[in-house]
């Protein structure tokens, strides 16, 4: 049972991510200068849950894929994922510093290489979880 609560947990950290960058992709076409009230602000909401979801999944998918696939291969994978995960997390924690978070700045971040790869890497993990 503990591995099926670890590996719920990941798909909630998967699940967390893919509909951020939804939520991004739509806050950047709005074209916003400017945020409004950083208190209130939506796009700083989701930057928080974003940014606690990608902190430590590298752990959550390790357990997730524990005793399922070859251990070389997880163990290259989750340090891959782990390399993209970190620099993600520093792009994010920067924009969330920004004193106002226009579109331009979120439209950066959804371009960005780092949390392309990571996302690319969660589709392929979410994939090969799925194919058992």
């Amino acid at each position: 049972m503990a591995s099926g609560i670890q590996a719920e947990s990941l798909s909630e950290r998967i699940n967390t991510i893919e509909s951020t960058y939804e939520f991004m992709l739509a806050y950047a076409a709005q074209g916003r200068h400017e945020e409004g009230d950083p208190a209130t602000s939506e796009v700083r909401a989701y930057l928080e849950r974003v940014i606690a979801a990608v902190d430590g999944i590298a752990g959550a998918a390790m357990q997730a894929v524990e005793g399922r696939h070859n251990a070389l291969a997880c163990h290259e994978f989750i340090t891959t994922l782990a390399d993209d995960a970190g620099k993600t997390l520093g792009i994010m924690r920067l924009i969330l510093s920004a004193k106002s978070i226009s579109s331009q700045l979120i439209d950066n971040l959804n371009g960005s290489i780092h949390v392309r790869a990571l996302l690319t890497d969660l589709f392929v993990l979410d994939e090969t979880l799925k194919s058992g």
